[in-house]
């Protein structure tokens, strides 16, 4: 009887260290489109997977959660966005959506207007916000996506959040980077996509900013 009480307590304070570890975890909320969710990879070796285990070995408390969906529109992630808010309460949100918004020739206007409520939302939830920048083919015409690019720059501006101008840099152009589609990264390109983010989530993370 002895042992099997001993056992149970030992059991007990384990479940609850591990039930503590996992709530006082700070969480960073992926909210994105095929380039975050690793369309044609193994999504445990997309940039996301590979962000969070480096940021786990660089001793940072925070986890990933990917709530990235391909086909996504920015229309679809803010029908979304304010109940994976409540759900999971984020320290930051890494927002990368507007690809399919762009790609698929829909309003600049309502798209701004869109990435401009899911920050907004986010901030009011004392999330912080790294915004991940987009640009699309130069056949959209030189008006249509110098247009589309600086919507990223406004809201950045606007809101006074991170942003990364461009997901894909140095990898868009470079064919070997990229799946036969020309539109997603391959697994190669993961890494670098990673270091790319990991460039500006380090001062996140380190000053809180």
């Amino acid at each position: 009887m002895r042992v099997l009480l001993c056992f149970l307590l030992l059991f007990s304070s384990h479940y609850s260290m591990a039930a503590y570890s996992e709530q006082n975890n700070k969480l960073i909320l992926v909210v994105g489109d095929s380039l975050s969710a690793g369309h044609g990879i193994n999504p445990q070796r997309g940039w996301v997977s590979l962000l969070g285990q480096h940021i786990r070995q660089q001793g940072f408390d925070y986890r990933i959660i990917n709530s990235s969906i391909s086909g996504d529109t920015s229309a679809n992630g803010l029908n979304r966005m304010s109940q994976l808010l409540e759900s999971y309460q984020p320290q930051i949100v890494i927002l990368e959506l507007g690809g399919n918004d762009g790609l698929r020739g829909l309003s600049l206007g309502q798209m701004k207007k869109n990435l401009s409520a899911m920050i907004q939302q986010s901030q009011q939830k004392q999330a912080k916000v790294l915004l991940i920048g987009m640009q699309i083919p130069p056949n959209y015409g030189k008006r249509y996506t110098n247009a589309f690019h600086q919507i990223y720059i406004d809201l950045a501006r606007q809101h006074e959040v991170v942003l990364l101008p461009f997901l894909l840099e140095s990898i868009a152009t470079d064919n070997s980077l990229m799946q036969q589609d020309g539109i997603h990264p391959n697994e190669t390109a993961q890494t670098m996509i990673a270091e790319n983010v990991w460039s500006y989530l380090r001062q996140m993370l380190q000053t809180g900013n």
